[in-house]
């Protein structure tokens, strides 16, 4: 692929912001570089395994870009803690300094069935915020970026959250299929959501829900249970588009926790879920 760039408005010089916009640079090289080992990935069934919870997988492919991105990643920032979906969250810090978190394939059951909705998602945190967020799908080419406080972009391009309203809406929505006791949840906030909105549409990957509300094809995204690599690097992204993200009250998002994660457009207000 004709890899992407950064837009000229990133890098003004030799600053401390144009430095993070490089860096972010080839954290982005790094990211779309590891395309090919889900794009040249065979017998995928052959080595899927199994995690806790319903419909919860993992394949060698996952390792093998989890891997690829720790040993690169670190080599750009070699002091940072480094957090991946195959890594156990309550024994890496990412409060303090510099942190990568990241999803090595989010999306896994759909690439275990070459649905081709699957993305890699890298954040860098700092003090436990994300500071830059990179979102890569190899299938449609397309890379979602943000440096915070400069702007969301897709190759090369800003992007901006939508300026429709609910009912002019399209809702997105993922189904916390690993956890059991949330699944009719779900499906009543969902239909609350509905009941006033357009449309509705369910991708498999979080990451690229979250950019599909960042770039304003979506108004609308929930999930009642994500751990921070699912949202951080799309979360950025959001805010960075101009769009809003929180929990079904509007209350801060944080990274150090599995939690429920809202993504919406500035014009789209939150319902009440009583009895939901």
């Amino acid at each position: 692929m004709e890899k992407s760039s950064l837009s000229p408005h990133l890098v003004v010089g030799d600053t401390p912001e144009s430095q993070e916009a490089l860096l972010l640079e080839k954290i982005i090289r790094i990211v779309q570089d590891c395309e090919t080992i889900l794009l040249h990935a065979s017998r995928i069934g052959e080595k899927l395994h199994h995690k806790s919870g319903r419909g919860n997988f993992v394949t060698d492919y996952d390792s093998k870009v989890q891997a690829t991105l720790q040993s690169r990643l670190l080599e750009l920032v070699p002091e940072a803690a480094f957090l991946g979906e195959e890594d156990q969250m309550d024994q890496t810090d990412i409060s303090k300094g510099y942190a990568f978190i990241v999803d090595p394939i989010d999306g896994t059951a759909n690439f275990a069935r070459g649905y081709n909705a699957s993305c890699i998602s890298v954040a860098l945190a700092l003090d436990g915020r994300p500071l830059m967020g990179v979102v890569h799908n190899p299938y449609q080419q397309e890379t979602f970026y943000a440096l915070r406080g400069k702007g969301a972009y897709l190759n090369g391009t800003r992007i901006h959250a939508s300026d429709r309203t609910l009912q002019e809406g399209l809702i997105l929505f993922g189904t916390s299929p690993y956890n059991a006791d949330l699944t009719k949840k779900s499906f009543q906030v969902a239909y609350r959501y509905l009941s006033e909105a357009e449309d509705l549409r369910r991708s498999g990957s979080a990451a690229i829900d979250l950019c599909m509300v960042a770039s304003g094809r979506a108004e609308f995204f929930f999930e009642l249970s994500l751990c921070p690599w699912d949202y951080a690097a799309g979360a950025l992204i959001v805010e960075e588009a101009g769009g809003l993200t929180g929990d079904l009250q509007g209350r801060p998002l944080t990274y150090d926790r599995r939690q429920t994660v809202t993504a919406r457009a500035p014009q789209v207000r939150l319902l009440e879920l009583t009895g939901t």
